[in-house]
């Protein structure tokens, strides 16, 4: 096997508008792409300088129910500013909490689809 890495992660969600302005201005992830391809309208995110990117596609152009994705894990290196940051903006997280593997939070996108947000243990950065 030669795989080096995942290209895109499909996230099924209601409203492409609403959930490219969370995950591009809460999360700060970049638009990588939003373009209309026929009856298709294309919209991938991803965080600044990562291999792996977000595609939002409503749940028409998937068969997928909105919110049905769980234990999305986002590597952050200030887990505790992201958490405040988060929360200024009205977004509902849950932690941080010491765990042994790291330091994590929980929080979902406008859809319900859960997302972990991690920070490695200071011995391992």
């Amino acid at each position: 096997m030669q795989i080096t890495h995942a290209t895109f992660v499909t996230l099924p969600v209601t409203d492409q508008d609403r959930a490219k302005e969370f995950y591009a201005g809460a999360l700060g992830f970049e638009v990588v792409a939003d373009r209309q391809a026929g009856p298709v309208r294309w919209v991938q995110v991803a965080p600044k300088g990562a291999q792996t990117s977000f595609t939002l596609a409503t749940a028409d152009q998937l068969g997928l129910q909105p919110g049905s994705v769980s234990g999305l894990m986002l590597e952050t290196a200030d887990l505790d500013g992201d958490c405040a940051e988060l929360t200024r903006a009205g977004i509902a997280v849950e932690g941080p909490q010491d765990l042994p593997w790291g330091r994590q939070a929980t929080l979902a996108d406008p859809d319900g689809n859960g997302l972990i947000l991690s920070e490695k243990p200071a011995s391992a950065r």
